[in-house]
């Protein structure tokens, strides 16, 4: 009797250990204005049960707060150190021995599974410029990993744009490289089988939408209803499913069937498109974590299937070039405060994730346009000048900004530079028009926010520029 309990509960912790909120990670991003402090993060991560995360640098502070904390830590090799990393291997065994091997060792050791060898370096928009040095660069890292003797824990990849392969219109089984790299997708999918290293792709349902206004929405999400994609005996009634086993049947023909697929990022925006917004994102993410919490796979792909969300915080220093919505990804706003209710368990309980705690802002004090201001003509440049060194992303058509009056559109705008220049009294000038207020103008929509303190403290050079401001007014006092 003793026995078949233990078995019992044996096989009910094997049922938890697979529930999705144990499975999931969530990629973490610092192209902010002020990022969010590391140990704010971990604590986030520790609170949402969240036990992965992705980064896309190896910057040696933020990776050494994870050390001891159970999460692990994918990390991340930029597109510009391919380069470096594909001509000089001395410097990777360095980069080896700096960001890895001594963070295995301090405070109980950061689990580190995967690096990240560049990030999307086929995309088309790259026009080719990392082809030659991407497959250089990866198998010097897992060369150096192995020399290391960390070869068999931690595995090399890269991160993949799902433009790599396409099928035309002929359905998943017609999956194939693009004809221009598929050589070199070939060789290297073959490397990464022969290491036993996993195939990372990043699959945005969302972008399919935004790039094609005629791309059936219901296609975007996962309760079926519209028209699908027939594929000889398979029914295909959502994008993630048909994107994932089109390549499937690439790595079938690239002639590695078995090797194991991750997904790297997915997820949907919450602005800067009519199409992202928090109700969007909700109703993706619902999709989503119910069918990862089936553990039903895909068709080509069935079971268990490794993702990690995009992502966990909003970033205003991103570039907008495939749209305003990029600043807009995060589960959480930029200072990790959730936007809307999930359940990451995907058991369909949706509530508000727990937020970053004892987050420390700078003084809750904003820019707005003066009331002595009349003539909105006069501040066109100052409007245009402060957006395009801030972020006015939410300003856009669709966006949860879009509504403000003319006035308060001036106001955000003055608002976004002053806060991301650390509140410099120098930022709120604008030739006379802005005034600093101690009043709130956030609307039920619309946040004005307040920038975040830098390492727990106020940013030095938001302090410097304080300080040269102050001076400012006292010799022209």
């Amino acid at each position: 009797m003793a026995r078949a309990m233990v078995l019992i509960w044996t096989c009910y912790c094997v049922v938890l250990a697979t529930k999705c909120v144990h499975c999931l990670g969530v990629n973490w991003g610092t192209q902010a204005s002020t990022p969010l402090d590391p140990q704010y993060v971990v604590q986030m991560l520790k609170d949402n049960k969240i036990k992965k995360v992705k980064l896309f640098d190896s910057d040696h502070w933020t990776v050494g707060h994870f050390a001891g904390t159970g999460i692990e830590v994918m990390l991340g090799i930029p597109n510009l150190n391919l380069k470096e990393f594909s001509d000089d291997y001395d410097t990777v065994e360095d980069y080896i021995k700096e960001n890895v091997t001594d963070h295995l060792r301090d405070h109980g050791g950061v689990d580190i599974k995967y690096i990240a060898v560049g990030n999307e370096p086929f995309l088309k928009a790259y026009k080719g410029a990392f082809e030659k040095t991407i497959f250089p660069a990866l198998k010097n890292v897992q060369k150096a990993l192995n020399k290391a003797g960390l070869g068999n824990k931690i595995k090399a990849t890269i991160p993949q744009n799902a433009d790599v392969y396409d099928s035309g219109s002929a359905g998943p089984s017609a999956g194939d490289f693009r004809p221009e790299i598929r050589d070199i997708m070939v060789k290297i999918s073959r490397f990464l089988d022969q290491h036993n290293c996993p195939f990372m792709v990043n699959i945005y349902p969302f972008l399919s939408l935004y790039e094609n206004e005629d791309f059936p929405i219901e296609f975007a999400f996962f309760e079926g209803g519209g028209k699908g994609v027939q594929d000889q005996n398979i029914r295909y009634t959502n994008m993630f499913d048909a994107n994932l086993d089109t390549l499937s049947y690439a790595l079938k023909k690239a002639g590695v069937s078995n090797i194991k697929i991750i997904v790297g990022e997915i997820g949907w925006p919450t602005n800067g498109h009519k199409q992202a917004n928090p109700k969007m994102a909700q109703k993706f993410y619902h999709g989503l974590l119910n069918k990862l919490s089936s553990n039903k796979g895909t068709p080509r792909n069935p079971g268990y299937i490794e993702v990690y969300l995009f992502s966990l915080t909003d970033e205003n220093k991103k570039s907008i070039a495939p749209g305003f919505f990029e600043r807009h990804w995060g589960i959480f706003r930029y200072d990790g405060q959730p936007k809307f209710p999930i359940d990451l368990s995907g058991e369909g309980n949706e509530k508000m994730p727990v937020g970053a705690k004892n987050v420390k802002y700078l003084d809750k004090q904003w820019c707005v346009l003066n009331d002595d201001m009349r003539n909105l003509s006069k501040v066109n440049r100052d409007l245009e000048y402060a957006c395009s060194l801030s972020d006015c992303t939410s300003l856009s058509y669709g966006s949860t900004c879009n509504k403000l009056s003319e006035r308060k559109n001036v106001s955000y705008a003055f608002n976004m530079y002053f806060q991301m220049s650390q509140q410099s009294v120098e930022a709120c000038d604008f030739n006379g028009a802005g005034k600093i207020t101690n009043r709130n103008y956030s609307t039920d929509e619309c946040l004005f926010p307040v920038e975040l303190m830098s390492g727990g403290g106020r940013n030095v050079a938001g302090m410097i520029s304080f300080l040269v401001g102050l001076f400012s007014l006292l010799v022209i006092l």
